[in-house]
Protein backbone atom coordinates (compact mmCIF):
# COMPACT_ATOMS: atom_id res chain seq x y z
CA UNK A 1 0.00 0.00 0.00
CA UNK A 2 2.77 2.64 0.67
CA UNK A 3 4.43 1.67 -3.28
CA UNK A 4 1.28 3.32 -4.45
CA UNK A 5 1.26 5.83 -1.99
CA UNK A 6 4.79 6.82 -3.73
CA UNK A 7 3.35 6.00 -6.76
CA UNK A 8 0.48 8.73 -6.54
CA UNK A 9 3.03 11.28 -4.86
CA UNK A 10 5.53 10.85 -7.86
CA UNK A 11 2.83 11.62 -10.56
CA UNK A 12 1.72 14.30 -8.34
CA UNK A 13 4.79 16.04 -8.49
CA UNK A 14 5.20 15.45 -12.33
CA UNK A 15 2.07 16.98 -13.00
CA UNK A 16 2.82 19.56 -11.03
CA UNK A 17 5.98 20.45 -12.30
CA UNK A 18 4.07 20.68 -15.66
CA UNK A 19 1.02 22.68 -14.34
CA UNK A 20 2.66 25.34 -12.36
CA UNK A 21 6.20 26.18 -14.30
CA UNK A 22 4.30 26.97 -17.95
CA UNK A 23 6.52 24.41 -19.16
CA UNK A 24 3.68 23.05 -20.87
CA UNK A 25 1.32 26.16 -21.10
CA UNK A 26 -1.30 24.41 -23.21
CA UNK A 27 -2.13 21.61 -20.87
CA UNK A 28 -1.29 23.10 -17.36
CA UNK A 29 -5.10 23.08 -16.62
CA UNK A 30 -5.05 19.58 -17.28
CA UNK A 31 -1.97 19.06 -15.41
CA UNK A 32 -3.11 20.49 -12.33
CA UNK A 33 -6.47 18.96 -12.27
CA UNK A 34 -4.49 15.77 -12.48
CA UNK A 35 -2.10 16.94 -9.61
CA UNK A 36 -4.97 17.25 -7.09
CA UNK A 37 -6.34 14.20 -8.13
CA UNK A 38 -3.50 12.01 -7.50
CA UNK A 39 -2.30 14.10 -4.59
CA UNK A 40 -5.60 12.85 -3.52
CA UNK A 41 -5.12 9.77 -3.77
CA UNK A 42 -1.55 9.78 -2.21
CA UNK A 43 -3.11 10.95 0.69
CA UNK A 44 -5.93 8.55 0.83
CA UNK A 45 -3.13 5.48 0.30
CA UNK A 46 -0.61 6.84 2.92
CA UNK A 47 -3.98 6.51 5.18
CA UNK A 48 -5.14 3.52 4.51
CA UNK A 49 -1.42 2.32 4.94
CA UNK A 50 -1.13 4.02 8.67
CA UNK A 51 -4.68 2.40 9.40
CA UNK A 52 -3.67 -0.87 9.03
CA UNK A 53 -0.61 -0.60 10.67
CA UNK A 54 0.75 -3.80 8.59
CA UNK A 55 4.00 -5.11 7.64
CA UNK A 56 5.33 -6.08 4.56
CA UNK A 57 4.08 -9.76 3.35
CA UNK A 58 6.55 -12.52 4.93
CA UNK A 59 9.31 -14.23 2.36
CA UNK A 60 9.16 -17.61 1.14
Amino acid sequence: MLYWALVFLLISLVAALLGFSGIAAVFGGFAQLLFYIFLALFLVTLVMHLVRGRGPPPVA
